[in-house]
């Protein structure tokens, strides 16, 4: 689903798309909330009902966050989100090195 894919969808499903815009978090810019709004409509069908609803919506807040703050999650966990988001395309996304990655990079030197 491409950035024009969601935006189509969203023309032609409005009710949806008021429910998923309710969604969005004060705090979020538009470079955080259009990805994560992909992320959750690409998922929708796979998680009907409030209680699963709560659940998609804590999947797709882990994959932002590891995304665009580098949080750290189980090994399990990243790999199911990462599944789900599969073809989601983030521009400027940050890139993040571990303490690890940074001291061996010092050492190289």
């Amino acid at each position: 689903m491409s950035v024009s894919d969601v935006n189509d969808f969203i023309r032609q499903n409005r009710a949806v798309a008021d429910q998923v815009e309710a969604f969005r978090g004060h705090w979020e810019s538009d470079k955080h909330w259009v990805p994560r709004r992909e992320f959750i409509l690409r998922n929708m069908n796979d998680f009907e009902g409030e209680l699963h609803m709560d659940q998609l919506l804590s999947l797709s807040m882990v994959w932002a966050n590891n995304v665009f703050l580098g949080c750290r999650y189980s090994t399990e966990l990243l790999d199911k989100v990462k599944q789900m988001a599969e073809g989601i395309e983030v521009e400027d996304a940050p890139v993040f090195k571990t303490r690890d990655e940074i001291v061996k990079q010092q050492q190289g030197r």
